[in-house]
């Protein structure tokens, strides 16, 4: 088979890594890919949100499979084109990357169907948004209602913090049309969850649970990334809180959108915050979350390309899918002043790394010149490392990280530390 991943981080450099040697893939292509997947995959400038371009690359190359794995290009409608000309995909159609393209849709979604959540209101004008916000207890959360590079949320202790999100989203006009509808909600307490399912639209495999720490800083302080590490599994999320996310919020969820005639195939990413109350969505994505599947696919003992296939073809049921015993803990290493503005081309200086025992490299933004790599992200690598225990993972990723380097290079030393 000819097979193409769209898209050009780190998730998609770990998907390359767990695909690449299974014997049904004859040829593997990126698009746009980095510098890290060009040694897996032959990578083509094509951007991910180029969906005309990805699709006349289909057909001339006689693509037979395709894995988007980005937010952008399922909000685009990417697999609805692509499946159009015959090239099978994994991930959901446009009508169904919609419980992530629209914050407002899943909120509306989870009330209909009685699916645990955070309390809400919709804002369309920024005088009634003010007007709620000021008559709000802090903390509330503000939220965007379309996609914005996971910054589209700010946790606002007080008033003034509110008042400038609602500003940035709606007047300021920070994440484009993405902010022109807002939700302000009840800001729940309690440790935060990520599980990606697996799912074809009838059946549904959670994976791993993991901790996102999203804050640029330590001690989670900061603004808001795209995520600066990750810990998996999750130490709260136990047996029982698991059963009980089945039942309430997982297939509760895929019923849902079924329901709606919006089937969802592909991975599907519940944010859980476990409060007092019991298990509540914080949010929904309709793909692998990144850096989450830099942690998680590692540990994922059932060939991954095999799994793409049967949600394809609705038969996940035949697959027996396991994961591996230990943990892994995974550490971003950024361009100094992310998430804000930051310089890049800084080459990247790997000293020994490959030497150590469970430690994978994934690249985010880098670029390959020869053999030589360089910096062209704002999260530039993600550093993993499994373990037999959690203790023993987060020793090898930091031990990892001293030996990596390049300019105005900066990274949380707290992953997983809490």
């Amino acid at each position: 088979m000819n097979v193409m991943i769209i898209g050009g981080g780190g998730r998609e450099h770990v998907i390359a890594k767990y695909i690449a040697g299974n014997p049904k893939i004859e040829k593997l292509y990126a698009l746009p890919g980095n510098g890290g997947i060009s040694q897996l995959a032959e990578c083509v400038k094509i951007s991910a949100e180029d969906i005309d371009g990805i699709t006349d690359f289909a057909k001339s190359h006689q693509i037979d499979f395709a894995i988007v794995a980005p937010d952008d290009p399922l909000a685009l409608g990417a697999v609805d084109k692509l499946e159009a000309i015959g090239v099978k995909c994994f991930g959901p159609e446009q009508k169904a990357a919609v419980i992530e393209s629209s914050k407002i849709f899943a909120k509306e979604l989870m009330t209909r169907y009685n699916i645990p959540t955070a309390k809400y209101k919709i804002f369309t004008d920024i005088d009634s948004a003010l007007s709620h916000a000021a008559l709000s207890d802090c903390p509330i959360v503000i939220k965007a209602d379309g996609l914005a590079k996971g910054k589209g949320v700010t946790v606002a202790e007080n008033f003034k913090q509110a008042r400038d999100a609602i500003i940035s989203c709606m007047k300021d006009k920070a994440f484009g049309s993405s902010g022109e509808r807002i939700l302000i909600e009840k800001c729940l307490t309690g440790p935060e969850v990520t599980v990606l399912a697996f799912t074809d639209g009838k059946v549904i495999v959670p994976m791993i649970s993991s901790m996102d720490h999203k804050r640029a800083y330590d001690n989670n302080k900061g603004p808001n990334t795209g995520g600066m590490g990750v810990a998996a599994p999750n130490k709260y999320y136990t047996r029982e809180i698991a059963d009980e996310c089945m039942t309430k919020i997982f297939l509760p969820t895929i019923n849902a959108m079924k329901s709606e005639g919006r089937t969802f195939k592909g991975c599907l990413y519940f944010g859980l915050m476990l409060t007092k109350e019991g298990p509540k969505v914080i949010e929904y994505n309709c793909r692998f979350g990144d850096p989450e599947a830099e942690a998680v696919l590692p540990l994922l003992d059932s060939d991954l390309f095999d799994i793409m296939l049967a949600v394809r073809n609705e038969r996940l049921s035949d697959i027996d899918v396991k994961f591996k015993n230990g943990a892994s803990c995974c550490v971003i290493l950024a361009s100094g002043g992310y998430p804000g503005s930051y310089l890049t081309g800084y080459e990247i200086n790997f000293g020994n790394v490959s030497e150590l025992e469970g430690v994978e490299v994934f690249h985010s933004g880098t670029r390959r010149e020869g053999d030589k790599y360089f910096t062209s992200g704002g999260r530039v690598l993600a550093v993993n490392a499994v373990a037999k225990t959690f203790t023993e993972a987060r020793e090898k990723v930091y031990e990892a990280v001293k030996c990596i380097n390049f300019e105005t290079m900066r990274y949380r030393t707290d992953i997983g530390a809490n």
